[in-house]
């Protein structure tokens, strides 16, 4: 076994009561890794299998969670929805429609030392390619340190690339016409999204798309 350099914080959250498989298993597993030293700490914390998204939850801290674990994957470019997921609920008596966070099976938070590291499951959505928690505790069980999908560099280099001024279709030249850009050579037009990435816009009239040029100019 290798031996970690740093200590290393284990985080498990899981839907209670614990029993049914195969989270049994896995929890037993990372207790094997606490007792055998791959893990310096485990700490098992249960959660409801879903949570209203409102400041007037009763689970606060599972909505700060999953805020806290959204912000690390897209510092990364990789996603935790999925596992969490959000659908609307309508009250039949009162007609009320509520928007609820489902919560995972299990989810494990990793820290090396006081840093978090990784969160598991999540997913490469570019890639198509997740890495479970089963993973994430078979690495653990080596003595090794799971290496998440996706990294800062990789996010931040895609995010330089979508805010270049070259056009996402052809490489032109982009003009900024107060919000709605424009390409000279191909004719692409679109705006820029909240996460900073060139969106096209829907399809338009030749002669439309020319005024947006000329008025870009």
């Amino acid at each position: 076994m290798t031996d970690n350099p740093t200590e290393i914080t284990t985080v498990c959250y899981v839907r209670a009561p614990l029993l049914l498989e195969p989270v049994d298993a896995q929890v037993e597993t990372l207790q094997a890794c606490e007792s055998e030293g791959a893990v310096d700490d485990l700490l098992l914390r249960s959660w409801p299998k879903e949570v209203a998204l409102s400041e007037e939850s009763p689970h606060q801290e599972v909505l700060e969670n999953f805020e806290r674990f959204a912000q690390w994957a897209d510092e990364r470019g990789v996603s935790v929805r999925p596992p969490f997921r959000k659908r609307t609920t309508t009250s039949q008596v009162t007609g009320t429609t509520r928007e609820r966070l489902v919560t995972p099976l299990l989810c494990l938070e990793l820290y090396a030392d006081d840093e978090l590291i990784g969160i598991f499951p999540h997913t490469n959505e570019a890639a198509e390619e997740t890495y479970t928690t089963d993973e994430a505790i078979a690495t653990l069980r080596t003595g090794e340190i799971p290496t998440p999908l996706g990294s800062v560099r990789d996010a931040d280099a895609s995010l330089e690339s979508a805010m270049s001024d070259t056009c996402p279709d052809c490489g032109g030249a982009l003009i900024d016409g107060q919000g709605l850009f424009a390409c000279s050579d191909c004719g692409w037009i679109g705006t820029v999204t909240e996460s900073g990435r060139y969106e096209t816009r829907p399809d338009r009239p030749a002669r439309e798309r020319e005024s947006a040029l000329i008025d870009s100019r």
